[in-house]
Order: structure tokens, then sequence, then C-alpha cells
């Protein structure tokens, strides 16, 4: 099983009710695992997805950055962390492929890390939960060749 399928389910398992995605995401067949996990999702063109420009309608594929509205919050995706502004209630960002969550200000600031594992060893990924009062953030990693989540929670007050 593919490692961002494994990822998908993970997050689907969990009762996630959007899959977000950062750029990079290189194959055909990772649109088409968010897709059929049947929830909504916004995914945001990285600099290795070029070839997946015929898929934009189709996938809904979006140009950074990006911005939109769940659960009364504002968000912003981009893949290169050049528009690292606090314009947002929580900016999300790839590219780097590290791990990376800070609350400054007002803003809270993400990037997943990276699920695919093509140049590290460890398969990641972050789980947002949001509530009037605090983020929740659960950043669950694997060490590939295995089938075991591990995960680590940080949360900040609003």
């Amino acid at each position: 099983m593919g490692r961002a399928k494994r990822v998908i389910e993970l997050l689907v398992s969990l009762g996630c009710e959007h899959l977000i995605h950062a750029g990079d995401i290189v194959e055909e067949a990772t649109l088409k695992e968010m897709q059929k996990s049947g929830l909504p999702f916004t995914a945001v063109f990285g600099n290795n997805d070029k070839h997946l420009r015929e898929y934009k309608d189709e996938f809904e594929l979006v140009h950074e950055p990006f911005y939109f509205v769940l659960d009364g919050l504002r968000f912003k995706l981009m893949h290169i962390p050049v528009y690292l502004n606090p314009d947002a209630d929580v900016v999300i960002f790839g590219h780097t492929h590290k791990k990376y969550i800070n609350f400054t200000g007002k803003t809270l600031f993400l990037n997943p890390g990276e699920a695919c594992a093509r140049n590290k060893e460890l398969s990641e990924c972050l789980m947002l939960e949001t509530s009037l009062e605090k983020y929740k953030i659960t950043y669950f990693y694997r060490k590939i060749k295995t089938d075991i989540w591990n995960k680590h929670e940080t949360e900040f007050e609003r």
C-alpha cells in the first residue's frame, strides 16, 4: 500500500473532515486517493507538480497562496513558504518537508512534514482540531516499512 494512501486512511479513520495537501503531490494516484476518501480536500501545486497541471480542473488544484475558510477560520495554503506573513488564522506550507508547528500572535503556522517519505525514513502528517478555546495539533509519524503510527500532541490557547 502506498504511503500517501496510508496517511489518508489514517486521517479518515480518525474522523478528519477535510484533507489539505501543501504541495509536491507528485503522483496522480495521491489525488485519486484523496478523492476516493470521500472527504472534501484542498491541494496546492508544489514545485514538483508541473506534470499535474492537466488535472487542475478535475481535482480543483489551486495555486499559492490560496485562501479559504473552514469552520469560521481563515486558512492560507501555500507550498513554498514565501508568504509566511500572519494574514490568516492558520497558515499551512510545504516545500521544506520538515514538520513545523508554531503559534505566533494570533496565527498558527503549520508544515505537516512529508507523507510519502521520498527522501527520509519517516512518513508524516498533521491533524488539526479546532475549538473556540484552542488549537490541538497531532503530529503522526511512522517509520517506513512499519505499520505503527506514533503521535505527539501540541495545544495552543486561541
